[in-house]
């Protein structure tokens, strides 16, 4: 007598000799169950015993996907993102209720067939064709396992899933084959354990664990009899019997699934009854799904975090293998987040700028000396509501943010420091007229020469006459000062060394070779710009960002560690030129524009800026443990920041120091409470001797990054945007192109037809 498997079942060979020796039960499984049109032959008719031996038999089985789970650097969650909200649980951790629940509505004899159940099959093929209809299915629990796994394959392509689910004969012959050997090497326990696991049971949840999560707010190990029966009866129709939205239905179909275990003998009939009468009993739990969901203000860091894996090639070589890794979760990402300077960062931020306001704010603080970001936030929460956005303003267009904002005077220190590090002394003094033209030709890169004469530059007040030195320049802002440093040291070393720092276009796209560049005319981001500062506070060292700390996946039953991507860290600038830089804006916090910014007793260094027409005012700034940039404006570019309500205070004008000073200021010392004040390295800079006019010079206001708004201001002859001009004689062809800058990747502006073809080298952003 031949041997029979544990379960009851007949061995595999067996199965596949009975099935494909009896051609008229082959038709009627697979065509006349499935596909009643086609008829109980139709098998017999285009199939053979060889073309079913040729089908594979090694069913590769996905690792499920599961959740993802985001900790900061303290290991506290931020989020739970997932494609499908799955927890795998072992067998021991399913309630004995729900295990014989599932069995006795979808398989009764789950433990007495093989893969097929023949004595299945001729019932299902006698009821069907007294319903005239396919009014009961025949498959096995094995089988719908194997079908599930086919899906869980398919991940999210509707094109992958619509082929795996389809009602072929072939997709039936296909399925078949594999579930006799899934049962030949699993056996019916681990069969059972996987079935529950990978199922779908409505409401976003896959798998018992989150099913129980969502209905009961309960682990699977803890379901009573009722709550066990109502799971089981979602698996045939989870939107018809979805207990949140239609209870009558839920109800009636759980009773059905605990009068079948009554039947079946799992339960006795009292057992039954009374657990009938018994109300639903839901404590449903919200899906908590995605980066919305994230902490103290961070859904745009998780947003970030997760363009960073898509991205990076250390997690997979194609954008098609990173997004199937992500998709199928159980990952736990912990990052740089520092939760102290998140929350600092969020507070300020709601302090200073509503998210109802015309204009918005967006803030990034990173450590020097190793590129990890330490906070990142905005005014406008994330979310898909009024006064909500899924765009980062923080950064870059690539990474899942805006084309940027121009910088203004907050670019003036790069410039600074690429004059010093071609051996300019920081006692330069230059005549720095309240209003001059750009000089012209300017040397740019690979030979060429910006050379357009006739284009104005001013500065913010007209009492800022020179001359003036580079420590006077700085700490006022002084635009025609700055103008006048990179006609005579040329573009290119500025260009050049903003690379080095990481300072970089938003929109991805190369500087543009203008003087202009000096007013900050380039449009970057806050993340951008936090980055680029900390290698001033780093002594020189430029260290690319970093948010992801360490990344370990789930794989079934154990977890294996991922490689990360790492910081990288070189030298942009000699460790002189850096500390002359922090001795330079020291001042500006000390004595300059940036005074509403400082630190109190901790020593602090900054920048300001105001970009042409208050569309954008920036302060950037860091302590030696620590960088941060704020930009406030309008991310359509459109709301120019004059005569404007912002977080409940009037302003006629707007100033880098007046409102991302305060802002910068609070979130830097919330982040800071507790931690060490170094000093920074600072050299001696002589004074420059004034003659006796000079004394007495007022200050003016505290931000000069912008020029006056006059009507010249506002004519297009090459002042939007900070608008560039380009060259002649075939050096430098291209007319001004700069552009209008903003969180918007598409930003809708109307500018006349041939506007970029005559000069345009305007002020552009101003300190």
């Amino acid at each position: 007598m031949p041997k029979k498997r544990s379960g009851g079942g007949l061995s595999a060979t067996q199965q596949a000799a009975k099935f494909l020796g009896v051609s008229v039960l082959s038709g009627a499984v697979l065509a006349g169950i499935a596909l009643p049109a086609v008829g109980a032959l139709g098998l017999a008719a285009k199939g053979s015993v060889e073309s079913f031996d040729e089908l594979p038999t090694n069913l590769k089985t996905p690792p499920l996907s599961q959740r993802t789970t985001i900790l900061d650097a303290g290991g506290g969650k931020i989020a739970t993102v997932y494609s499908r909200d799955r927890t795998v649980v072992d067998f021991k951790d399913i309630s004995p209720h729900l295990q014989k629940a599932i069995v006795a509505i979808e398989d009764s004899r789950f433990y007495e067939h093989g893969a097929v159940d023949l004595k299945g099959v001729l019932r299902a093929m006698n009821r069907n064709a007294q319903s005239g209809g396919v009014s009961e299915g025949a498959s096995t629990l094995t089988q719908q396992y194997v079908k599930n796994v086919f899906v869980e394959e398919a991940g999210d392509d509707p094109t992958k899933v619509a082929q795996a689910t389809q009602q072929t004969i072939g997709r039936k012959i296909r399925e078949l084959k594999f579930a006799i050997q899934v049962e030949e090497e699993l056996g019916k326990k681990k069969i059972l354990e996987n079935y529950l696991n990978i199922t779908y049971f409505g409401q976003q949840a896959y798998g018992v664990e989150a099913a129980a999560q969502r209905y009961f707010s309960k682990p699977a190990k803890d379901l009573n009899l009722q709550e066990s029966a109502l799971i089981a009866g979602l698996v045939q129709s989870p939107s018809r019997y979805d207990p949140v939205n239609d209870e009558t239905e839920a109800t009636k179909r759980r009773n059905i699934v605990l009068a079948r275990m009554a039947q079946v003998g799992d339960i006795s009939q009292e057992q039954a009854a009374e657990a009938s009468d018994t109300p639903l009993g839901l404590k449903v739990s919200k899906p908590k799904n995605g980066c919305i969901t994230a902490v103290d203000g961070a859904g745009f860091f998780c947003d970030y975090v997760r363009q960073v894996f898509l991205n990076d090639p250390a997690f997979g070589k194609t954008s098609e293998e990173r997004a199937k890794v992500w998709n199928r979760g159980g990952l736990t990402i912990r990052t740089t987040l520092d939760s102290q300077a998140q929350k600092a960062l969020q507070e300020s931020v709601k302090n200073h700028v509503n998210k109802s306001d015309e204009v918005a704010t967006a803030a990034s603080v990173v450590q020097p000396g190793t590129g990890k970001i330490l906070a990142m936030g905005q005014s406008r929460p994330y979310g898909f509501g009024k006064n909500e956005t899924q765009i980062n303003l923080s950064v870059d267009q690539g990474m899942g943010g805006g084309a940027g904002y121009q910088p203004g005077s907050t670019f003036k220190p790069i410039v600074a420091a690429a004059a010093l590090e071609g051996g300019m002394p920081a006692t330069k003094t230059y005549a720095s007229p309240y209003q001059m033209d750009y000089p012209a030709p300017v040397q740019a890169c690979e030979g060429k020469t910006w050379n357009e004469s006739g284009v104005p530059v001013e500065n913010e007040n007209e009492s800022e006459v020179g001359p003036y030195d580079m420590k006077e320049a700085t700490a006022k802002s002084v635009n025609t000062y700055y103008i006048e440093m990179i006609s005579e040291i040329g573009i290119c070393p500025v260009t050049e060394l903003a690379k080095k720092m990481g300072v970089e276009r938003a929109d991805g796209n190369k500087m543009l070779q203008a003087p202009s560049i000096a007013l900050g005319t380039q449009e970057m981001s806050p993340l951008t710009m936090a980055n680029g500062y900390a290698a001033f506070a780093s002594r020189g060292m430029y260290c690319t960002p970093v948010a992801i700390e360490s990344i370990s996946q789930r794989v079934g039953e154990k977890s294996k560690s991922l490689p990360v991507p790492k910081s990288t860290c070189s030298r942009a600038m000699s460790e002189k030129t850096a500390d002359t830089i922090n001795t330079l804006l020291r001042g500006v916090v000390e004595d300059g524009t940036g005074t509403e910014a400082g630190l109190g007793s901790r020593p602090s260094a900054g920048k300001t800026g105001t970009t042409d027409f208050r569309y954008a005012a920036w302060f950037v700034g860091y302590t030696p443990n620590l960088a941060g940039a704020v930009w406030v404006g309008d991310p359509e570019h459109k709301r120019q920041m004059v005569d404007i309500s912002i977080g409940g205070t009037w302003h006629s004008k707007v100033f880098g120091g007046q409102v991302p000073g305060p802002i910068w200021r609070d979130m830097m010392s919330g982040a800071l409470n507790g931690k060490d004040a170094p000093e920074f390295n600072l050299v001696n800079i002589p004074d420059r001797k004034k003659p006796d006019e000079d004394k007495g010079r007022d200050r003016g206001d505290d931000d000069r990054d912008d020029n006056r708004d006059s009507g010249r201001n506002n004519d297009a002859g090459g002042f939007i945007g900070g608008l560039v001009g380009g060259g002649n004689g075939g050096t430098e062809t291209n007319g001004g192109t700069g552009t209008n800058g903003g969180a918007e990747p598409n930003p809708t502006i109307s500018i006349p037809e041939g506007f970029f073809q005559g000069p345009g080298n305007g002020p552009g952003g101003r300190r």
